[in-house]
């Protein structure tokens, strides 16, 4: 192997792991943000979904940019303009410009992500995977799971600014590196006039639309607001433009005939539902321990170490398995792990701390670089090199619009089920319970003693109770859906054919 390209390689690496840290890196310290900016906590939610619905869409549109200006220009491009919107971001001083200021830095860090995966399966030929792969994987999980912790950590240390300003000077190398050392394709500015204009416009409403739905549906009570009506009709209006501009153009924004190779289609889908995995765990654990335990950032990072450290570990392991492994029974693992993982969760209560959470955090991180892998190979590993560029971006999509889409279902899931819960529990606490009576007259009688209102204070106590309770509740019930759809994916592993190996360079269809 060629040294400098494996140098190149490395550096662009970084720059993708820049790039998907930095969602959820803002994620542990959204309070600050919101007190620097003086924002309302619905507009400071913004300072996620903008970057998100930018990255969203750029995510897919990379494959045509990087043909057409070749991977070295874009990734250049992308590098140094992920440095400056870093920048602005930390100079921010409203909420409205952070909003701006963080959609460009989505949309610009969104290039880099897909140019790595289609740049690992181009120029390294398939008996390195073993070894590129699992590092390709590991930073695409690693880094959201690490994210919170670097976070919490970085805000308390030094302030929010900093959770941009780190990014300057790696991205400022990482630009310098691919600029002087990529160089394994050559532009072709002649698409240009043939790129399809109309189809990236409706794209752009489509996925946009999309992810503003998933995202703030919840908060707004879905189709009883306007926006999200509005919202809804966009998407529609966008997709049905989108599909029928793909299918027609001559050089179209995405190319979807990636989907008519079996394995990539079943590979894509499992990106997807590992998107909801990764994604919805990333957030489950996290509002567990701060909204029933009580944890600050800073401690909320430092329980979820657990997970990126079982990924660090499991990836060379990873890497040695896919050389000597069936990749369906190395899914199989990975799922029937994660399902266990999230099967422990089921028996949370209020007391549950790092060495209750220590077992399922390790199952999940391991369990996630051993399906990453596979799943990777799986998808990319028998596409021909001219397809992978186009499919490199619709595979890392689907990984993304599986995290929203898994969101979006999980705090549907808390909100409906947490409130069912408490209206059952509270019938329970009613003034025929003896036992709750009982509890209410003796804590009643202890705040009386110290000159307080008794009883309003131990009504507000066992209201605190309840509610603590409904939530945990409702956090099992996801927790056990988790593990109903992990487990299905176990016996959908089956059904996938034996990969070949990869077809050889130049290959065509």
């Amino acid at each position: 192997m060629d040294p400098r390209r494996v140098f190149a390689f490395l550096a662009m690496v970084f720059g993708m792991f820049m790039s998907i840290l930095d969602i959820q890196i803002v994620s542990a310290s959204l309070a600050e943000i919101q007190a620097g900016l003086g924002a309302g906590s619905d507009e400071v939610a913004w300072v996620q979904t903008s970057y998100l619905i930018a990255e969203v869409i750029m995510i897919p549109l990379s494959g045509v940019l990087a043909r057409i200006l070749s991977t070295r220009v874009l990734f250049t491009i992308c590098a140094a303009g992920f440095t400056l919107s870093s920048a602005l971001c930390a100079t921010a001083t409203n909420i409205e410009q952070m909003i701006v200021y963080r959609a460009i830095q989505g949309f610009i860090g969104g290039g880099m992500i897909p140019s790595v995966f289609a740049a690992a399966f181009t120029i390294f030929p398939p008996s390195k995977r073993n070894i590129v792969s699992p590092m390709v994987g590991l930073v695409a999980t690693l880094a959201p799971t690490i994210g919170p912790t670097i976070g919490g950590y970085i805000s308390h240390a030094l302030s929010w600014h900093w959770l941009f300003l780190i990014n300057v000077i790696p991205g400022m190398l990482v630009a310098a590196a691919t600029w002087s050392l990529v160089d394994f394709d050559k532009p072709d500015l002649k698409l240009f006039k043939i790129f399809d204009w109309w189809g990236l416009a409706s794209m752009a409403v489509f996925l946009g639309s999309l992810e503003f739905v998933l995202e703030e549906g919840n908060n707004k009570d879905w189709f009883n607001d306007q926006h999200i009506v509005i919202g809804t009709i966009t998407m529609t209006v966008g997709a049905v433009i989108f599909f029928r501009r793909v299918f027609r153009a001559e050089l179209p924004v995405v190319d979807l005939r990636a989907f008519s190779n079996a394995n990539f289609a079943f590979g894509s889908l499992f990106s997807f539902i590992m998107g909801v995995g990764l994604y919805g765990l990333t957030y489950l654990y996290p509002l567990y321990l701060g909204r029933i335990r009580g944890y600050d950032s800073l401690m909320i990072g430092e329980t979820m170490f657990v997970s990126g450290a079982a990924m660090f570990l499991t990836a060379p392991i990873a890497g040695i398995l896919s050389n000597k492994m069936d990749p369906r029974a190395m899914m199989m693992m990975g799922f029937a792990g994660f399902a266990l993982g999230t099967y422990l969760m089921t028996g949370i209560t209020a007391d549950w701390d790092f060495y209750e959470l220590l077992v399922p955090q390790i199952l999940r991180g391991c369990s996630l670089m051993i399906c990453m892998v596979p799943i990777n190979n799986l998808a990319l590993g028998t596409l021909p090199p001219d397809r992978i560029k186009n499919a490199s971006g619709l595979f890392n999509l689907t990984r993304n619009l599986g995290g929203a889409v898994g969101l979006a279902i999980i705090n549907t899931m808390l909100t409906q089920r947490s409130d069912d819960h408490y209206a059952r529990l509270s019938e329970q606490v009613s003034w025929s319970n003896r036992a709750a009576l009982d509890w209410l007259a003796s804590v009643g009688a202890n705040y009386d003693s110290y000159g307080l209102d008794g009883t309003a204070v131990a009504i507000k106590k066992l209201s605190g109770v309840v509610t603590q309770q409904a939530w945990l509740l409702s956090f099992m019930d996801v927790f056990m859906g988790l593990t109903v759809l992990f487990s299905c994916l176990v016996f959908m592993a089956l059904l996938l054919k034996k990969p070949k190996a990869a077809a050889p360079a130049g290959a065509g269809h």
